[in-house]
């Protein structure tokens, strides 16, 4: 009897969804068409794989920042292309692009621009600086000083600049991707934890594995000057961009994953081995990238696995460990998949 009963239970029952993916038919009256998202992606990761082995984390991170209209900072050890895919990334698509390499002796205005005297007209006008574009690259962004370091998160939070009285706005897309060397220190200035948190990735490149390691040496042993990166062709436009935000945007998340993404940063601010939690803007972040994770693999609804994929990226940077543990050994990436191995995942 108790047998008959519990076969007959999962008919009874109505399905209920769980992620990866709900049901079907609690989502069949919402769906978006996200060919624009996922062609764009295909066709930007396949120009980015002409020249870069590998990174197809970063380059989604840096695809997922796009989207989304935030910034990111990359961090890795010197000669793992953090440059090059940033450059690259720029290269696919039909929009302005500048490169300012951060200096010790770099001042504000050599970033946002400056008022000149015209001598023809006998007035003063203003004279754009490089950030000035759609995609703007940072190399090396400790090594400038803390006022330039100001100028230019201003303008990464406000979307403007303001000189003399006159805001000038920033064209869309406004993408800042920023490099920097985690090993050398001389001659550097160290972000404060409030600027820092104005990216909304930083992304921690690795070394390539051995397979990839060799893949490189067979590309380029013809190749000295990397001249492939001429092949890397233009096929995004500034429209396109903007769909794919809007299409983005409209990607659904149910109640229970925000709560997911509240309890993940809530836990970082009552944890007994971070000295700093993570920011409101942390679980913003979370939330857009969740969004832009899931229109890129063709789904218009995130699931948990999203959020998991874009949580340390987004939190690394906003945390800080207690000297205790840090004295331990412990790290920031320990640390998070903690916390969200201790979250009970929405069902």
């Amino acid at each position: 009897m108790n047998t008959d009963e519990h076969n007959e239970l999962p008919e009874e029952t109505p399905p209920i969804p769980t992620p990866p993916p709900p049901s079907p038919a609690d989502w069949q009256s919402n769906r978006l068409d996200l060919s624009v998202v996922t062609d764009t992606v295909d066709r930007i990761r396949a120009e980015l794989q002409k020249v870069i082995i590998g990174q197809h984390e970063t380059v989604d991170l840096l695809l997922a920042g796009l989207f989304t209209s935030g910034h990111v900072l990359i961090e890795g050890v010197p000669g793992i292309a953090k440059t090059l895919t940033a450059k690259l990334l720029a290269q696919t698509m039909e929009a302005g692009f500048s490169r300012i390499q951060f200096t010790p002796d770099l001042m504000p205005t050599d970033v946002v621009g400056t008022t000149v005297f015209n001598l023809k007209t006998s007035e003063f006008s203003f004279s754009q600086g490089p950030i000035f574009s759609n995609i703007i690259l940072i190399d090396e962004i400790n090594r400038s000083p803390a006022k330039t370091q100001a100028a230019l998160f201003e303008v990464m939070e406000e979307y403007q600049v303001t000189m003399d009285g006159t805001t000038y706005p920033m064209d869309f897309p406004f993408f800042v991707v920023a490099t920097q060397n985690p090993i050398e220190q001389e001659g550097t200035y160290k972000l404060p934890e409030a600027q820092l948190d104005r990216f909304l990735f930083k992304i921690n490149m690795e070394y390539p594995n051995l397979e990839e390691e060799k893949a490189i040496l067979y590309r380029f042993r013809k190749d000295f000057r990397i001249t492939q990166s001429d092949q890397v062709a233009k096929v995004c436009e500034v429209e396109t961009i903007r769909q794919c935000r809007d299409l983005i945007e409209q990607v659904l998340i149910k109640d229970e994953l925000l709560d997911y993404i509240a309890n993940i940063i809530y836990d970082t601010r009552n944890n007994g081995d971070l000295f700093l939690g993570a920011s409101p803007r942390a679980s913003l972040a979370i939330m857009k990238a969740s969004k832009a994770m899931a229109a890129m693999n063709g789904r218009d609804f995130v699931t948990p696995d999203d959020i998991q994929a874009v949580a340390y990226p987004a939190l690394n940077h906003r945390v800080i460990l207690t000297p205790e543990r840090e004295m331990e050994g412990y790290t920031s990436r320990e640390v998070i998949n903690d916390i969200i191995q201790k979250i009970e995942v929405p069902r």
